[in-house]
């Protein structure tokens, strides 16, 4: 019965615009991003100088995101990366709450089997449940930081930071220490643009699929209402694993950038 109603492991097509098949995930993308378009547009219509309502909420999480990422990449450099790494961040954040809503996973297009009907294709699925999305974020990431790395260290500074010998050497040690350095290099290139994606991609695609998994399946311990005494506890929880998810992806793309730029920063 469980493998029965098991969450897929990859998102459905529900239907496609020329070549590009639209998948739930992607159908859920759109409507969360929408989402926070109108809010961010309703909180910034009218600008205060008393903020209230909306405005205050949106000032509130943008001036808590910045001094939380000032302290991080320092006051010079975050100008630059806020509007990704917050954007991010609330992105993340609504994605993963939204995906807690009823009838995720249960409404759609199925038939009936010998435990009741059962859904074959969800018309809706959490966002960063979808490994699509988790490695579309990362990789754009990636992109970024690498812009951030030149503009901080200069093309030539970028490459004699990644395999220039450390520590001011010289003498004859330096020509037996460089082919180390270069592989030491190489192995960084390595970490940048394979070993850092993919863990930002698998932490955030593991965590919020595995929390879906599980209410899935407590949600069929009992029939409903029974049910839903068993869910509250573990709604409760990823109510609070969607936030530290969020902060997660945000805060070690904050720490990625502070090691790429934090010879600029000690220069001011």
């Amino acid at each position: 019965m469980a493998a029965e109603h098991a969450i897929p492991t990859h998102a459905e097509p529900l239907f496609s615009i020329g070549p590009l098949a639209v998948t739930n995930s992607m159908v859920v993308t759109w409507v969360v991003t929408l989402a926070i378009v109108l809010v961010v547009q309703a909180g910034t219509r009218r600008i205060k100088l008393v903020p209230s309502g909306v405005q205050n909420v949106l000032e509130f999480v943008v001036e808590s995101l910045y001094e939380m990422l000032e302290g991080i990449i320092g006051p010079h450099f975050v100008r630059r990366t806020l509007p990704f790494l917050a954007t991010v961040f609330v992105f993340i954040l609504a994605c993963n709450w939204t995906g807690l809503i009823p009838g995720f996973g249960t409404i759609g297009w199925g038939g009936p089997t010998e435990h009741g009907f059962h859904v074959n294709t969800p018309l809706l699925r959490p966002t960063n449940a979808d490994v699509n999305m988790t490695m579309a974020m990362a990789i754009t990431f990636t992109v970024l930081w690498m812009g951030w790395y030149v503009q901080a260290q200069g093309f030539g500074g970028a490459i004699k930071h990644l395999f220039a010998p450390k520590g001011g050497m010289h003498g004859a040690i330096l020509f037996v220490l460089v082919p180390i350095f270069i592989f030491v290099g190489l192995l960084e290139l390595v970490s940048i643009f394979f070993v850092r994606p993919l863990g930002l991609t698998v932490r955030l695609f593991g965590n919020i699929y595995a929390g879906d998994s599980l209410l899935e399946a407590m949600g069929g311990v009992l029939h409903f209402p029974f049910n839903v005494l068993t869910l509250l506890p573990f709604y409760f929880m990823e109510l609070l694993v969607g936030i530290v998810q969020a902060l997660v992806f945000m805060l070690l793309c904050a720490a990625f950038t502070t090691a790429a730029i934090m010879h600029e920063e000690e220069g001011h």
